[in-house]
């Protein structure tokens, strides 16, 4: 497996220190990201998201099916990813890795628990028939921050995607046609962010070098202040203090992220 050298790791560690990064950044500043939508002709809604060399696709599939027991009257979500062997010498073919299965929970638990589908709305018929919304996730490039990419493309992705016709008389899905009808969504964006912890640094958006020295890391979905989630991964405790830096840097980004999504999407 490919790391972060040691002495690279200490470089990166004493430039934190200094405010700087390596590619002269600030601590709080994000690489340039480009986010596209209408990327596949087949899908009812999708997107790529670059943050630097990071690279993300996230497709979105509808199909009609029994509704979950637990809510016989709401239309169904399911997001899953798949850490492509393309996109970085460290993953592998087979099952789902740990990596791929945190990635789809979080983006899952950001978008179920901010209501930004109103499920309720995706209803065919309560107990029998109702939506299901897949978001696929796939890495085509990894170099740092995939949380932060995938939670931004699922988001454009869903925004900007179209509901497919349904035969009522077969009671089957018509895949590739649509009508003009949207996902229902809140206003409300959950976007999940990540701010990662070195020493007594704090930084957005680390690429890959940064992230294999990221000794805490917190992932938060939140929109206007309100948050619906938080994933905190690596060993490394926060003390109160600290999470409130990181609260106060999430607020800031997830501003700046907003506007981003926004313009792409309109």
């Amino acid at each position: 497996m490919i790391e972060t050298s040691p002495l690279t790791a200490e470089r990166i560690r004493e430039y934190f220190n200094e405010g700087k990064r390596f590619d002269d950044r600030k601590l709080d500043e994000f690489r340039e990201i480009t986010i596209e939508t209408g990327i596949s002709k087949n899908a009812e809604g999708s997107a790529r998201v670059r943050m630097g060399k990071t690279e993300v696709l996230v497709g979105v599939k509808m199909d009609v099916s029994e509704p979950y027991p637990d809510s016989q009257d709401k239309g169904n979500l399911m997001v899953t990813s798949e850490l492509l062997p393309l996109s970085s010498p460290r993953f592998e073919s087979g099952p789902p890795q740990f990596g791929a299965i945190e990635l789809a929970r979080v983006i899952d638990r950001g978008i179920r628990e901010g209501k930004f589908i109103e499920l309720e709305k995706l209803c065919i018929k309560e107990g029998e028939k109702v939506w299901t919304v897949f978001v696929d996730i796939y890495s085509i490039n990894d170099d740092g921050n995939l949380l932060d990419a995938a939670g931004i493309g699922a988001i454009a992705a869903l925004k900007c995607a179209r509901i497919p016709k349904y035969n009522e008389e077969t009671g089957k899905t018509v895949f590739g046609e649509w009508t003009d009808k949207k996902i229902p969504l809140s206003k409300d964006m959950p976007i999940s962010l990540t701010i990662h912890k070195v020493g007594n640094s704090f930084i957005v958006d680390p690429n890959k070098e940064e992230e294999d020295i990221s000794e805490t890391r917190v992932t938060i979905a939140s929109s206007d202040g309100t948050i619906f989630s938080i994933q905190k991964g690596n060993s490394k405790e926060l003390g109160i203090e600290e999470f409130n830096k990181i609260l106060d840097l999430i607020e800031k980004a997830e501003r700046e992220i907003v506007k981003k999504i926004e313009k792409a999407i309109k």
